[in-house]
């Protein structure tokens, strides 16, 4: 699917540059879009606005440090604007905000300023395959039981958010994104926070992230490499997206939007480890396995549908008594 979205926008921007005089709008207007949708994703799933924006910058020519630089600081606005609309709607816990942004700004910041010397090639397979066994499980785990009813309302431990904050800042900052693919699916795994107050937690934590990725960037490279008017194209279309996805993951049912994002999880990660040299595998085995994901996953949300339509009420008294009783 990247790959596919890739390709088209190289072939886009190749159209546009023989268009004279308006080819510099037309790829401010395409940036805006890509942000505005990248944006709406990560707001709703709590991931891929790193991963689709740094894959349109590399699609053009933009250099690996430059294009997170890029993604990084147009981050700094959209995460402030997704922040409060997540705040605004309910979906944050700060306690949570606080024990993973400040260690995950401390990850971003070394990665950014050691990315220049770092290869991911051959951390990215390793990554993707403890994401996609996370995917997998918060994919089954939703879509089978609904909502991990047995912890919720259980506090989060720093032990655990610390480690992982690091880590996932770090992998945000050297592969243009990953805060939330990291981030995302060890806190739904772990049952103890709902799906969208996870979802709204990691948006706004991730703002920390954003400006230590920063800064570590330009004081690594500097402002070499990185177009201010793309940053802002991408920060307007972000903008535009924020409220809208806080809204959106306020009113999707917690069981279908845990499916949802497990399914994204491993659709996401499959393709890396496809792509990788591990594997290197070529179209004809990648886009079958890429459709066989694209039924399954359409099949895990439509049965999540139908038993959150089943059991509608009792979801809905479950979580509201476990929220009161956190609250406590």
């Amino acid at each position: 699917m990247w790959a596919s979205l890739a390709e088209g926008v190289r072939l886009r921007m190749m159209t546009i540059n023989l268009d004279g005089l308006d080819a510099g709008m037309r790829q401010l207007i395409l940036l805006a879009l890509v942000g505005l949708g990248a944006q709406l994703v990560d707001g709703s799933l709590g991931m891929a606005y790193g991963v689709t924006s740094t894959t349109l910058l590399l699609a053009i020519g933009t250099n690996p440090a430059a294009a997170s630089a890029t993604v990084h600081l147009a981050e700094i606005g959209t995460t402030l604007a997704s922040g409060f609309s997540h705040w605004r709607f309910g979906n944050v816990d700060w306690k949570v905000v606080a024990k993973i942004g400040i260690p995950g700004a401390v990850g971003a910041f070394a990665g950014a300023t050691f990315l220049s010397s770092l290869s991911t090639e051959v951390a990215a397979p390793i990554m993707s395959v403890v994401l996609l066994a996370l995917g997998l499980y918060v994919l089954i785990r939703f879509t089978t039981f609904g909502l991990p009813r047995t912890n919720l309302g259980k506090p989060l431990r720093k032990r655990f958010l610390a480690p992982l904050g690091l880590v996932a800042g770090f992998v945000d900052s050297t592969g243009g994104g990953g805060w939330g693919p990291v981030g995302t699916p060890a806190i739904l795994a772990s049952g103890r926070l709902e799906p969208r107050k996870t979802i709204g937690s990691i948006d706004t934590s991730e703002f920390l992230v954003a400006v230590a990725a920063s800064v570590g960037f330009f004081v690594g490279i500097g402002n070499e490499g990185v177009n201010f008017s793309w940053v802002l194209a991408l920060l307007a279309g972000g903008l535009i997206a924020a409220p809208i996805a806080a809204w959106l993951v306020r009113h999707i049912p917690p069981r279908v939007l845990g499916s949802a994002v497990g399914g994204l999880i491993v659709l996401t990660n499959t393709r890396t480890l496809l792509r990788s040299d591990w594997i290197d595998a070529s179209d004809a085995v990648k886009w079958p396995i890429y459709a066989v994901i694209w039924v399954v996953w359409a099949g895990a949300l439509a049965y999540s549908i139908r038993q959150y339509r089943a059991n509608r009420d009792v979801e809905r008294e479950d979580v509201a008594a476990k929220g009161e009783t956190a609250s406590a």
